[in-house]
């Protein structure tokens, strides 16, 4: 089933919900799972980054976008217990965030 949103809506650096997706904008479209593997935060409130990853609003883990794969473990304090970010960069090798195809149609964006 797809899923569609206007493109207006999802301008460049910007992140949004769409159904169960975190739709946005790096200089090319995409869309993940919204659901961030360390504690389930709303990725659809998170960022972007520099370079082009999403991270998470609640403890700064940071997601390559066409990969799935958490780049960069939780933050904080999260980040002081020892092998939590490598546990957590094994786990989303293993099972990485969902990812959909996100194609132009007019104005819209088309999640597939």
């Amino acid at each position: 089933m797809s899923s569609s949103i206007p493109a207006q809506d999802v301008p460049e650096g910007s992140v949004t919900g769409v159904d169960s997706y975190a739709v946005g904008n790096n200089g090319e479209y995409f869309a993940v799972g919204r659901r961030c593997r360390h504690l389930g935060a709303d990725l659809a409130d998170g960022s972007i980054d520099d370079d082009g990853c999403l991270v998470c609003p609640w403890h700064g883990a940071k997601y390559d976008v066409k990969s799935g794969q958490m780049v960069l473990g939780p933050q904080g304090f999260f980040a002081r217990i020892p092998g939590l970010d490598a546990g957590f960069k094994l786990l989303t090798k293993v099972l990485p965030l969902k990812r959909a195809d996100v194609r132009r149609a007019g104005s819209d964006l088309v999640i597939d």
